[in-house]
Formats: structure tokens, C-alpha cells, sequence
């Protein structure tokens, strides 16, 4: 049976709640055709983000792996396209760090791309209703740190098949704390994960269709 690993991360921010982590950890156990789901907290700060990752990738050896991350003012479901190599932090991480213009791994590739077939989960996801849309770009804070460390470690670990990253809005009452903040509620971007895995585990070559942005 296929492992497929699911992370999100602890609250930042003076946030309460984490969206990805409250996804992700709703579908901790599932199981369906061949495969089970588990779920693991990553803390939101810089370099333990990535060793709590490589312990999980080593412990567990899973086939497809998606970390989640919350992407507050974002009103869509958003797989990312890319993960760059560098940590540039526009705030604190929950250790009080704030990196400027690091590498995440020093001599380490520019980017790299995601593996999930990104375009086809944007379509599985329209089709059910749910908004979302290829991401260009993952930031340069924990998200993009993680998203990095995550396909640094794949390339080296032919068992994982797949990996990217996901990033989703605000639950209503995060965003109720934000005036005008575009919000998902959690059982929509539940349905989201379930569909992003499926997808991920369905699709061989990804599809060809538009996904760009002008800006």
C-alpha cells in the first residue's frame, strides 16, 4: 500500500489556527484503492520546518507527497509551480527569525519545479466546484523553504514519485479577524486535498492547458 504524507503547519503570525494544518490533519488515516494518508505538523520556522520533513520522508518512504500551507488573502485553492532557492522573510517565523536573501540550500539549484500534474488538479478541482489556479510563485517565506527542502530531499529519493506544495486561503474565522479577507470553509478545502491526492495518484503525464498569469 502507497504512503502518501500531508503536512501542514502549526499557527503563525498571531494566528490561532492554521488552515493547512486543520486540511491535513482531517484526512490523517484516510484510506482508499492502495493507498493511506498520514498526516504530520511541520513548526513554521526556518530550517526545523525542513528537518521534521526529512525525518518524516525518511521515516515513512512515501510515494506522492503534498505539503499545505496557509496563503492568507489568496481566495483560491493554489498548487504551486515552483519553489526557489532562497529565504527572504517579510516577517518573523515563530523563533523570531528573519532570514534576508539566504539560501535555503547553499550551492543548491536555482528552482525547482513541482511534480504533482498541476494543471490537471486546478481542472479536477474547477470541476467540482471548488475555485483554485496554478500559483507562479510560493513566496519566500516557510511556505517556499519548505517547498524547496521538499524537492531538494525528492530528487534524492526515487521512492517519492510526486511532490509540490498547495496553498490555501483562510478559514472563515481567520478571516472574519480581517475585513475584506477572502475565506474556504474547511470542508471545501478537505475535498480539495481528496481530490488533489486522487488526481496526483490517477494522472500520468500532466495535461496541456492554460495556466499563466500576466502578472
Amino acid at each position: 500500500m502507497k504512503t502518501i504524507l500531508l503536512t501542514g503547519f502549526e499557527p503563525f503570525n498571531r494566528e490561532t489556527v492554521n488552515p493547512a494544518w486543520e486540511t491535513v490533519r482531517a484526512l490523517d488515516g484516510w484510506r482508499e484503492d492502495g493507498f493511506q494518508v498520514v498526516a504530520r505538523q511541520l513548526p513554521c520556522v526556518f530550517g526545523a520546518a525542513n528537518e521534521v520533513m526529512a525525518q518524516a520522508l525518511a521515516e515513512l518512504q512515501p510515494a506522492v507527497v503534498i505539503a499545505v500551507g496557509q496563503a492568507g488573502g489568496r481566495c483560491e485553492l493554489s498548487v504551486e509551480r515552483i519553489a526557489i532557492n532562497i529565504d527572504d522573510a517579510p516577517i518573523m517565523d515563530n523563533r523570531q527569525q528573519q532570514l534576508v536573501d539566504a539560501p535555503i540550500v547553499p550551492g543548491g539549484p536555482a528552482a525547482y519545479f513541482s511534480t504533482l500534474p498541476i494543471k490537471a488538479i486546478v481542472q479536477a478541482l474547477r470541476a467540482a466546484g471548488l475555485p483554485a489556479s496554478v500559483s507562479q510563485t510560493a513566496g519566500t517565506f516557510v511556505c517556499n523553504h519548505v517547498f524547496y527542502g521538499l524537492m531538494h530531499a525528492a530528487a534524492a529519493r526515487p521512492g517519492v514519485q510526486r511532490a509540490g506544495f498547495i496553498h490555501i486561503p483562510y478559514l472563515p474565522q481567520q478571516a472574519a479577524a480581517h475585513p475584506g479577507a477572502p475565506s474556504m470553509s474547511l470542508a471545501d478545502m478537505v475535498e480539495g486535498l481528496r481530490i488533489a491526492v486522487r488526481t496526483a495518484l490517477a494522472v500520468g503525464a500532466d495535461v496541456y492547458a492554460t495556466g499563466g498569469t500576466t502578472h
